[in-house]
This record gives structure tokens, sequence and C-alpha cells, in this order.
């Protein structure tokens, strides 16, 4: 009944409602004027005489029109806010004022303090009635809404408080401070807990999700957060970092699941601006791949430098119209004054690359193109050698035909002690630019090693949140299986970062801290998306996880590198490897046999190639190439360097 009677006079015109505020106001006004005489002459029989009776009426008319003229008329009363409550307090000073001019102009009897007195009725009746109204109003709504804990007391977090309370989904009910002193303050009127009393908040609060606004520049223990967080039977998303805030990318209310680097629990590696800046400010650039994940996060981390020429290689046609609208985009809203070419190719067109590096002169080349996906590489064993080796070799042949200065090749942890063909492929690409590097002096080569990229394509994230949100089963390949992870940005600042560094030949990794074990990840997301995992001691959970099997070429754990002497550079967290390496003649003669091998389709020379070269590639499965497999070829036979016969089944 309540519920329909509000929601009538929700439908009410505008000009009706402000009528009816009006009316309720000279109202008001008139019984604060009454009370303030009444009080004041301690009668509740008293009556105006005909001056005091006009200089209230005068006085009430004045004050209705200041509320006029300052907009209260115009506010939603559902929506008031301090304005407003600025509007009214104006509003009745100035209606105590004219109370006070109206009397001595009439030589009315108006006692020095009633002018006091109805200032102080007039203005609980007028904020009082309005705010009341609006609480009456919100109520149903409120109680509508999710409730939810915010992780995070600073201005972020106030300021998204402030946000979700104008919203119509979300309900702030309270602040988790990472300040354990803020314990039990109040801010904005919301209870404070500290993060040791996280549970307790939830509880008490009866929250139903919690928000993480945490500051950018704070430095937080992620682990320590998110050991707290998991142990939460609700769902934890977050808000956009200041620097999307701030560059109008996204808004303070934009709730989503929790970032990539937020999983990681550790922080971002940062790169040192001022050294890359200077190796790419006024430069001419192309990123090979552009339009990948990768290579798309290299062009955006590229034109922020400031180069003259920002050069996007890429055959995908789609991939790269996307990703020069973007850059173009942020050259023209940030006002960096880059060009930006899009240009169609193949890195294993050589001819094409070369074209492409001296129509533009271009000084530094950044090559992410590549087949990186472990099984497809597997099953298509020609393609991977032909994109991922031969697309190297060409590109950098190119780069040193055309004068380039320096080259980066985006490698992967795969690469070290190979069990798949993707990974041999690029510890192949590396002893091809290794074997270039000591051929000449002219381009200075340089690679980059790095774990799994967490949300490039084909990357664990997104497939266990879209299988988390289908309700289920989640699928990891083995129970013991670990890997290294960083986040794109983190790749694509490490290979700016090494490519200003590198002098020539050598690899660069990073120091990426303890791996991750991937059925704990799946188990972290389950949880922090509020879920239970579904097991034989927890039958009633919600989200199983299933174990697959290793896929073909895939190993348990992941290296990165091959040696154990690492060595140190400028950067504190990125160390260069000290492997083996072959002579540019060795080099060639594998590529010869790799080219002829290629031509004929002959996945069993490729192979063995591979696992001649001293790539310590070593197969442990079947060959899975699905063309080779399908024509019934006979099984080859491959021997390592040492002779010794490696048989796949």
């Amino acid at each position: 009944m309540r519920s329909s009677i509000v929601s009538s006079i929700l439908g009410w015109s505008r000009p009706v409602k402000r009528f009816v505020s009006v009316a309720a106001d000279l109202c008001l006004l008139s019984i604060a004027i009454w009370g303030a005489f009444a009080l004041r002459f301690e009668t509740f029989n008293w009556l105006p005489d005909g001056k005091q009776l006009v200089v209230s009426l005068a006085t009430v008319l004045v004050t209705i029109g200041a509320f006029v003229r300052l907009g209260l008329y115009r506010a939603v009363i559902r929506y008031l806010s301090e304005h407003a409550f600025l509007a009214i307090i104006v509003g009745v000073a100035f209606s105590s004022v004219a109370l006070i001019v109206f009397g001595f102009l009439f030589q009315a009897l108006v006692p020095r303090s009633v002018p006091v007195i109805y200032g102080a009725f007039a203005f609980l009746l007028v904020a009082g009635t309005r705010f009341s109204v609006r609480a009456a109003v919100r109520r149903p709504r409120e109680k509508a809404k999710n409730s939810v804990l915010i992780v995070g007391a600073g201005p972020k977090g106030l300021q998204l408080a402030s946000a979700l309370s104008q919203g119509v989904e979300y309900r702030p009910v309270g602040f988790v401070s990472l300040v354990s002193s803020n314990h039990r303050s109040v801010i904005g009127g919301l209870p404070v807990y500290s993060v040791e009393h996280l549970e307790k908040a939830v509880r008490e609060l009866d929250a139903s999700r919690a928000l993480l606004a945490l500051e950018d520049v704070v430095p937080v223990n992620r682990k320590q957060l998110l050991a707290a967080l998991e142990k939460l039977s609700i769902p934890v998303q977050t808000v956009p970092s200041m620097s999307e805030l701030v560059a109008g990318q996204a808004r303070i209310n934009d709730i989503r699941d929790l970032e990539i680097e937020d999983l990681l629990g550790r922080d971002p590696v940062r790169p040192d601006t001022a050294i890359v800046s200077e190796s790419l400010y006024g430069k001419s650039v192309m990123v090979t791949g552009a339009g990948g994940s990768i290579g798309s996060e290299l062009c955006r981390q590229i034109i922020r430098h400031k180069p003259k020429v920002l050069v996007l290689f890429e055959q995908s046609e789609f991939s790269l119209y996307s990703i020069e609208r973007e850059l173009r985009s942020i050259s023209q809203i940030e006002s960096l004054d880059v060009t930006v070419h899009a240009i169609l190719g193949s890195v294993t067109h050589r001819r094409r690359c070369e074209a492409v590096l001296k129509a533009f002169g271009v000084q530094a080349v950044y090559h992410a193109a590549a087949y990186k996906h472990v099984p497809l590489v597997e099953h298509n064993v020609i393609e991977g050698i032909q994109n991922n080796v031969f697309g190297t070799w060409h590109t950098a042949e190119a780069a040193i035909a055309a004068g380039v200065e320096r080259f980066v090749l985006i490698s992967t942890d795969k690469a070290v002690r190979p069990t798949n063909v993707m990974g041999a492929t690029k510890r192949m690409a590396e002893l091809v630019l290794q074997g270039l590097s000591q051929r000449q002096s002219q381009t200075v080569f340089s690679m980059v090693r790095f774990g799994n990229v967490l949300g490039s394509s084909g990357s664990v994230v997104p497939l266990f949140r879209d299988q988390i949100r289908d309700g289920g089963p989640v699928t990891v390949t083995h129970p013991d299986i670990i890997r290294y992870f960083m986040t794109i940005p983190e790749a694509s600042q490490l290979v700016l970062q090494a490519g200003s560094m590198g002098q020539g030949g050598e690899v660069y990794v990073l120091d990426m801290g303890e791996p991750v074990r991937i059925a704990d990840l799946a188990r972290k997301m389950i949880n922090l998306m509020g879920l239970e995992e579904k097991t034989t001691d927890s039958p009633d959970g919600d989200i199983e996880i299933v174990y697959t099997g290793l896929r073909p070429g895939e190993k348990l754990f992941e290296e990165l590198l091959i040696g154990d002497n690492p060595q140190g550079t400028a950067h504190p967290r990125i160390l260069m490897a000290r492997e083996v390496s072959l002579t540019w003649d060795e080099v060639e003669e594998y590529l010869g046999r790799l080219t002829r091998a290629s031509q004929s389709f002959d996945c069993k020379a490729a192979l063995n190639i591979l696992i001649e070269a001293r790539t310590a590639y070593s197969p442990n499965g079947g060959v899975a190439d699905l063309v080779w497999c399908k024509s019934g070829a006979e099984v080859p036979e491959y021997h390592d360097q040492d002779g010794k016969v490696l048989r796949l089944s």
C-alpha cells in the first residue's frame, strides 16, 4: 500500500510537484513564524495583529521568491544533495533578515529573538520535510540495491561510495581500511573496519559483494590482502585505476572482475621510463604482429613515448584496423603528434619487410609476430616453423639491409629446454638472431624471454572466468602444473626496457618471483567470484575443477633460464641469460635444411633438424601435426646433438 502511494506521487508531473512544494513551504514558513512568536511570548494562544500579519505574509512570500531564485524547486527531492542543503540555509538566513526589515518598515512588534527562533524553525521544517521525503522515497530503492563493502578508505573509496549512492544497483554499507588504526571509525556516515576484521564486516553489514578501491600510489601487500579476500563467501570485484579515470577511459562506478595483476598477488614490474623514452622519442619504430595481444600493448606503450613514426605491421586485416583506429585516437586525444602507418604484410615475406623498413626509415623493430598457441603449433608444424623461425630470420635480414639500429625479439619461457614445437621454434629464432649478431654489428639484436602472459589470447584467466560464469567445470590439464605469470603491460614494458639496454645478442629474462600453480589460480578465481569449489568433501559446492591431462608438447613446469648463472642488469628485476649460441655458419646450415624440409612438407626432417640444432628440444609425445598424421606418414626417428635416438610414438 505504502509503495503504491509513493509510486503514485512519483508519477506526478513536474509542475504539479513544484506547486505542492511551494504550497507546503507556504504552510511550513507560516507555522515557523507563528511558532517563533508563540515561543517568544510563551503562549500557544498568540494571534498576530494587523501589522504582524502583513510582516509575516511579506516574509513568507519573499522567502518563497528567494527559494525560487536559489533553484530549490528545480531540485528533485529524491536526489537532494548538499547543494540543496546550502540553498535552504541561504534562503532561511535571507528570510530571517527579511523579517527584521519588514518589522522595521511596518513598525510592527517583532522582538529581536523572534527572527532567530523563526530561522531555526524554518530550517528544521523546510529541510527536515524534504530530507524525510527523500528518505521515504529512497528507502525501498536502497533496500533493493546490492549491499557492497568497499575495500579502501582513501579518496578513491569515498568517490566510489558517492557514485554508488547516486546509482541504482549498489548500496555502500561500509569501508575496509588497510590502516589498522582506522578501525571502528566512521567515514561519510559509514562504519570502517580494518583488514583483520574483514569477515566480521561482511557478516555484520550483510554485504553481498566486496569492491576493491585501492589507491594507485599507496603500497599494498597484495598477497596478504588476496588471502583475506579469498576467505569471504562473497564475490570480490574492483574499480578502474586512476590512470583510466584521468584518461576518461572508464568511470569510477564501472565495476568489473578483479584485474589480472590482482590475481598474481604481487606488485607489477615498473620500467625505467627515462631510459625507455630516450630510445624511442623522435624515432621511427615498427612493431610486427601489431594487432596481437602483446604487439598491440607494445604499440600503446610506445606511442606514449612520442616516437616520430609508428609503423604497424600485421597480416590480420581486422586486427590491424582495430589497433590503428585506437592508436590514432590516443594520439589525437593526448596530443602526441605521432604519425601512425598501418601496413598489411607477413613477416615471412622478406622483400615486403625490407621495402617497408626502408620506406619509413625505421630505426627500431619490435618483433612480436609469432604463432604462440602450443597445441595449434603442435598440430601445424611446418606453419609454426615458417612463421616463428623463418619469419624472424627474414625480418631480421630485412632490418640489417635497411640499416635498422635495434631489433628486439619477443621470446618465451617455453624456449627453455622445449618439449613442444612452439618452444623449439622460438629457441631456434633466438639462435638465428644470436648468429646474426655475431655476423654483423650494424643492427643490435636482443631477445626478451618471459612467462605466460595473463589476458592474452589463449590465456587461462579469460578461459577460467568464462567457465566459472557458465557454471563449470573449470578444466586444468594437471593438478601439479605450474607456470610463471605476468601481465600484458608488464611484458610490454620489459620488452621496451630490454630494447633500450641491448648491446648485441643478449637474452633478457624477468625475475618473476614464485611460479603459480594453475589449479590454485583456478581455486582463487572461484573463491573471489563468491563461489565454492565442488569436491568429494564438499559435494554441494558450485564449481568443479576437472583435470584433462597434459596436452601434446606441454610440460608440468616452465623455466626461464637454460643455465644457472644469470647476470644482473641496470634494472633490478631484469636478468641476462648466459647460454650456448651457434656460429652464423652453423645457423645458416640448419636454416637451409629447414627450408628444404618445409618446402617438401617433411615434418619428420623438420623436427629432426630442430632436435639437432642444439635447441635442447626433447619432444614428450608423438608427432601431432594433423595433416602429417592424416596422411599416414611413417613414424620418424630423431637424434639429439649427441647422436642419441629420440623416437616419437
